[in-house]
């Protein structure tokens, strides 16, 4: 993830983790780009010790243009509200947003989100909830909706199997800009 965002993303920034779960990401983004990193979610999940907050899902406690890139690593799929949590992530950065995302594409891909959707909830998640697994076309529409321009996006190939069978859901790499 380091690597498809290093054009995007200067040394020495400031990120905010949207939703950094374990913080592990966020732990190699703050290594790999020098970085001032701090993670958010809803319950403190950590495993990495990244500066971190507790949030309620929607409102991030950062003033306008806080941090020069806000990264939301499989996130909004889970989000209560991803369209709030967009415009919240858009008022906070300077420079833009990162989005990695899994689509609901293809038979199979479906068949995975929804099920990712019901252990995610059963597992780890503190209530259920719908979940908001989209298609490009309807993310760039949000995007364009919310006033964020799609900069740079990208498939993103899976690396690795499932039973020797290549992993069908479709991931996406965004990186948007304020218009």
């Amino acid at each position: 993830m380091c690597a498809d965002c290093k054009d995007f993303i200067a040394k020495g920034s400031k990120i905010l983790d949207l939703g950094c779960g374990s913080g592990v990401i966020g732990k190699y983004f703050q290594d790999f780009f020098q970085a001032e990193v701090i993670g958010v979610d809803i319950e403190d999940k950590r495993v990495e010790n990244i500066p971190f907050k507790i949030i309620d899902g929607v409102n991030l406690p950062f003033a306008d243009n806080s941090f020069d890139t806000v990264l939301i690593a499989y996130v909004l799929h889970h989000a209560s509200d991803p369209m709030s949590l967009l415009r919240e992530a858009k008022r906070v950065t300077r420079k833009n947003i990162i989005i990695y995302e899994d689509l609901p594409e293809g038979f199979f891909g479906r068949i995975l989100c929804g099920f990712h959707g019901i252990t995610f909830n059963i597992f780890l998640q503190k209530k259920k909830q719908k979940h908001h697994f989209k298609k490009v076309e309807e993310w760039e529409e949000i995007f364009a909706n919310l006033g964020l321009k799609n900069f740079f996006s990208k498939k993103i190939v899976a690396n690795y199997t499932i039973a020797y069978i290549a992993y069908p859901v479709k991931r996406f790499f965004f990186v948007l800009e304020k218009k």
